[in-house]
């Protein structure tokens, strides 16, 4: 079935209020208030207009629970649009509501919080360990985060609205089936460059000036690396990227 018109400002208002998707999270309904705020754009184009019975009635069932990953709800709100102004009855919207939430919460988190945080975390440290000073660091990492953030949620609005009922076929593009995987080996890769570069620079600065001994300390940090990559699969990403990060600032405090 061919989608229904949808002009690019209403998507690029549904995009904008994507990444305040969170903005009223509760228990209750977790992201429900925030898939609603983001579809209403959508909704308001309804028979009868933004205060039409329709549009009301579309708004409330919306805002129930839906709980799902923050980016890839994205996908969410591109087929549940659809789905609604093509006029399905509220039953089976409801059921492809809920049937949405464990597959977008599975593999958001493997995609962002498994993979995508980390590699931005080991770019950012790799930055650290060329020399960059902390304000480029930080930069460095928000701008490499949120480029991913946006487009994933950019990406995941017109794949849902594309495939509407049929989102199985986004769910499985190579995008979401293999990111996770090709993450994984760039953060391996420059996690092997960024470890010993960054502990020479922080054996420089803070602990033995001596070249020799920074060479040595960068040497034992390479030695961890390779390590770390004989576990993979047993040792979580984001929590190793966070004690280097501790470690790093500690180390800048202490100095």
């Amino acid at each position: 079935m061919t989608a229904p018109e949808l002009p690019r400002r209403v998507r690029a208002a549904m995009l904008l209020r994507l990444l305040a998707v969170q903005g009223s999270w509760n228990y209750e309904t977790m992201l429900g208030n925030g898939i609603a705020f983001a579809l209403a754009p959508a909704l308001r184009r309804l028979p009868g207009g933004p205060d039409g019975e329709a549009c009301r009635a579309a708004t409330a069932r919306e805002a129930r629970y839906f709980n799902a990953h923050p980016y890839l709800a994205a996908v969410a709100v591109g087929a549940l649009a659809r789905v609604e102004l093509e006029g399905e009855a509220p039953e089976r919207i409801e059921r492809f509501r809920s049937a949405l939430c464990g597959p977008l919460g599975s593999v958001g988190d493997q995609l962002v919080w498994a993979g995508w945080l980390p590699l931005c975390s080991v770019i950012a440290l790799l930055a650290f360990g060329l020399g960059a000073g902390p304000l480029a660091v930080a930069l460095l990492f928000l701008a490499a985060y949120n480029a991913g953030h946006i487009a994933l949620c950019a990406w995941g609005l017109e794949a849902g609205w594309r495939d509407g009922m049929r989102v199985a076929v986004a769910l499985g593009s190579s995008v979401l089936r293999r990111g996770p995987q090709r993450i994984a080996s760039a953060s391996l890769l420059l996690g092997g460059l960024a470890l010993p570069l960054a502990a020479s620079r922080v054996a420089r600065t803070a602990f033995c000036p001596n070249a020799w001994w920074a060479a040595a300390f960068a040497a034992g940090a390479l030695l961890f690396a390779l390590v770390l990559v004989r576990a993979r699969g047993r040792v979580e990403g984001w929590k190793l990227s966070a004690a280097a990060l501790t470690l790093l600032a500690a180390a800048a405090v202490w100095r």
